[in-house]
């Protein structure tokens, strides 16, 4: 069975806490999304390293490997966008269908220990993005198609509740 395309705009996670992983993205403090990401990267090696990381819980939902690869991809986009933030005034970001490259890239069958790998280097890199960031650089402004603006502090808050959010969704 397919998994069913998420087509929901997560932006409102900025303004309430999320009810299903708990966490008030909006109230995380930007300058410690860096330490929040690097202390998280531990959980998902463990997630990896469970027997039953390729398998699906249920058809139409996602492995903890095909998560794991998700957010590996996060971890990549949400770091390219950060830096265009800090290098372009304004920049508007490239469409990003997340189900697509789910399917194009295969997630299903890559190898955990790969993906751990992956996206433990991906974690450390947009860690030591946000860690770069300049006192006055966290205003500078980036825009989404749609119309959403985020400044570079709220893309670090929406960035991390993907993060959270999906530890969650493994148990890790």
């Amino acid at each position: 069975m397919d998994i069913d395309p998420d087509t929901k705009d997560w932006t409102w996670v900025l303004e309430r806490p999320c009810p299903d992983c708990g966490l008030a993205a909006g109230e995380v403090v930007p300058t410690e999304v860096s330490a929040r990401v690097l202390a998280d990267l531990p959980r998902w090696e463990d997630v990896l390293r469970r027997a039953e990381a390729r398998v699906r819980p249920a058809p139409a939902m996602w492995s903890p490997t095909e998560y794991a690869c998700h957010v590996r991809d996060v971890f990549v986009m949400f770091d390219q966008r950060a830096r265009m933030m800090l290098t372009q005034d304004d920049p508007l970001f490239a469409n990003w269908d997340q189900d697509e490259t789910a399917l194009e890239d295969d997630y299903a069958s890559q190898l955990p220990s790969e993906v751990s790998t992956q996206l433990v280097a991906a974690g450390r890199a947009i860690a030591a993005t946000f860690d770069g960031v300049l006192a006055d650089q966290w205003n500078r402004t980036g825009r989404r198609s749609n119309g959403s603006t985020f400044t570079v502090g709220t893309l670090a808050q929406y960035f991390v509740h993907d993060i959270v959010h999906h530890l969650h969704d493994v148990r890790g």
